[in-house]
């Protein structure tokens, strides 16, 4: 809101308008949350595996010692981060703590394996918590000699997810609200409307904030051992992973927002109590200074929980982005909690003064300016390169929230020359004046009327007398009502104020979403150390079994399968055939095809040539390209019976 208004009054020829602030924000508030919860995924988070060793869908010749696993960034991880089963689900690694082996600016963890670990396939199960307080988890496999059926199923959700990521979820959009109330509402009473300390409303609308403020973050402190680990709901009220967080930089944070929260509640209490009722001039005015140094040492204290615990603390530059996160946090509290004091001073309070106004919009213009400023590095550190601005999801949200900005800036500036084009109108203040004159004397002349009727019965009768007061404070509060609906100047601001904390709600949401989303930059470097990973694999041959049952007669048997070297270019196929006890099976006719569906190449054929009873070989058949590649064989056991089988495998 960058308006200014001309001084309020009633106008008996404005037409009445019984909306509500708090009916209107209700249902907005719920819309924008439900379609949130309704299409979001779980949100990725800021670091992410870069690489493992051995990598994804790998088949080497023989069991590695350990098993490692390369992010992005720093993460924090537990005894049970990395885990590593067998084909039957049994943990092949030592169970020990993952060994830190960072090099440099390479972050590293390793898991010792055990000794004479049988061929097949393992899968590595990893769970981790990012720098910036979001947890990570996935899972892959490698195959030791030859792939082989396992028991063990990836899992489907992400870390972070299920009920228990909802209410997580759901806490920390209702923080930021709460937050920005808290501090947009306080700020708007000392700097823009002192008289506004002794409005109900006002009041209420402060309080109101920081309960919110201060139920989210115990909820975020209490659900965070589940959010991060087993993902149940039941153990929120487990005291050992409670301690657990308590020990973690986010749950540092989280308390350090806590206590905080206890002096900010000092500093409402004030407020709302010794200053709103102080006369004395000098005296408000010492204590107006002392309640802005405080507010805002406490204020930036609380901002600097995010900023601890999220996106700021971690990547480049951590030194300088922390306090310019809190500076852009603040700003956003300033503009947008500051306007919906003004929303709500303006549907609930009768004497809201245009010079109030006038400040706002001061204040508002300031805070568009830090704004820009703070979002502009923010997004050249987190996004890095204009492509991440348009092929990441980071980045389409930060276009989104720009795209937001600029449309409340344009309503803010619409609705500043609407009401200077009020304050420029002839007659208004003479016309206004009138007509209060006229409704104070018809609301005296019906007091009056009310009085005479009643003042006999009230003298003799105590419980008529209270209730002859509470009839004439519901006169007044309607008259009041009445002249503040009926002021077309006031009715205007408020439903240009009223489109703005609209556009500030999904602003606001979307900004949430964008604190839990892995930024350009980080998805832009994960994708290259993918793609530099995904090069040639120095693990020799790949070894291959697929077992085969043609359903004739001595149909059934095992295809052995080298593929030498394993890589892109050409190579040299032997294939072994056997029968159920592991003897030489000869069979009539064996054919062979590759084909990369991924890239739409093939099938590329292959035709073996037999050497002796049951080894087939085929040489010069060429891989153009790295990847998950389909191997079908197909054996022929009689002039009727044959079947095909296949199987991916990783080339490097």
């Amino acid at each position: 809101m960058t308006a200014t208004a001309p001084p309020f009054g009633p106008s008996p020829s404005a037409p009445r308008r019984p909306l509500t602030a708090a009916g209107l924000l209700t249902a907005l508030l719920g819309a924008v949350f439900g379609l949130l919860l309704a299409v979001a995924s779980p949100a990725s988070a800021h670091a992410a595996l870069t690489g493992s060793d051995p990598q994804d869908g790998a088949v080497v010749a023989t069991a590695p010692k350990e098993v490692t696993l390369t992010f992005s960034e720093q993460v924090a991880l537990g005894k049970d981060s990395i885990r590593v089963l067998d084909p039957s689900g049994k943990r092949a690694d030592t169970e020990a703590a993952p060994r830190d082996l960072h090099s440099g600016s390479t972050v590293k963890y390793g898991v010792a394996l055990r000794g004479s670990l049988p061929d097949g396939t393992y899968t590595v199960a990893w769970q981790a918590v990012s720098a910036d307080s979001h947890p990570v988890s996935g899972a892959f496999t490698f195959s030791i000699g030859a792939p082989s059926e396992t028991t063990v199923a990836l899992p489907d959700n992400e870390a972070g997810g299920g009920l228990v990521g909802t209410l997580y979820d759901i806490a920390r959009y209702a923080a930021y609200a709460g937050f920005i109330v808290l501090a947009g509402g306080a700020a708007f009473v000392l700097a823009c409307w002192q008289r506004g300390a002794g409005a109900r409303p006002l009041q209420r609308l402060v309080v109101r904030g920081w309960m919110t403020l201060t139920a989210a973050t115990l909820a975020m402190l209490l659900l965070r051992s589940a959010y991060t680990g087993s993902g149940k709901l039941g153990d929120v009220l487990d005291l050992d992973g409670l301690k657990a967080v308590l020990d973690t930089k986010p749950g540092a944070a989280l308390v350090s927002r806590l206590l905080l929260l206890g002096a900010s509640a000092l500093f409402v209490a004030v407020l709302f109590g010794t200053y709103a009722k102080r006369e004395d001039p000098r005296e408000k005015k010492d204590l107006t200074f002392g309640l802005a140094i405080g507010g805002a040492v406490i204020a930036a204290g609380i901002a600097g929980t995010w900023a601890l615990a999220e996106h700021a603390s971690t990547g480049i530059q951590p030194g300088i982005a922390m306090p310019v996160d809190v500076l852009h946090l603040l700003a956003v509290a300033a503009w947008l909690g500051g306007l919906v004091a003004l929303l709500t001073a303006l549907y609930r309070t009768p004497d809201l003064t245009s010079a109030a106004v006038r400040r706002f919009s001061t204040i508002a213009f300031v805070s568009v300016l830090v704004l820009v400023a703070t979002g502009v590095y923010q997004s050249w550190r987190q996004v890095g390169t204009w492509s991440a601005l348009t092929d990441t999801g980071y980045g389409q949200l930060l276009l989104v929230k720009v795209g937001l900005v600029a449309v409340l800036v344009g309503i803010a500036s619409v609705s500043r020359r609407w009401t200077g084009r009020l304050a420029a109108g002839t007659g208004t203040d003479e016309v206004e004046s009138d007509a209060s004159g006229t409704e104070e004397a018809d609301a005296v002349a019906a007091e009056a009327v009310i009085s005479d009727r009643t003042e006999a019965e009230a003298s003799e009768d105590p419980a008529r007398a209270a209730q002859l007061a509470r009839q004439r404070a519901a006169v007044a509060t309607a008259e009041k009502k009445r002249i503040r609906d009926a002021d077309p100047g006031r009715s205007g601001l408020r439903r240009s104020v009223l489109a703005e904390v609209g556009v500030a709600v999904a602003l606001l949401a979307v900004t949430t979403i964008l604190t839990s989303t892995e930024p350009g930059r980080t998805q832009e470097e994960a994708a290259r150390s993918s793609a530099a990973a995904a090069g040639p694999v120095e693990s020799g041959p790949v070894t291959l079994a697929l077992p085969f049952d043609t359903g004739g007669e001595n149909g059934k048997g095992t295809v052995r399968m080298d593929i030498d070297p394993g890589h892109t270019g050409a190579n040299v196929i032997h294939l072994w055939i056997e029968d159920p006890g592991k003897k030489p099976m000869d069979v009539p006719e064996v054919k062979l095809s590759f084909t990369l569906k991924s890239k739409d190449i093939g099938p590329l054929p292959a035709v073996p040539v037999r050497l002796t009873e049951g080894h087939w070989t085929a040489t010069g058949l060429q891989l153009p390209i790295a990847g998950d590649w389909e191997v079908a064989v197909t054996v022929r056991t009689s002039d009727i019976d044959q079947t095909t089988v296949d199987k991916n495998v990783k080339i490097g």
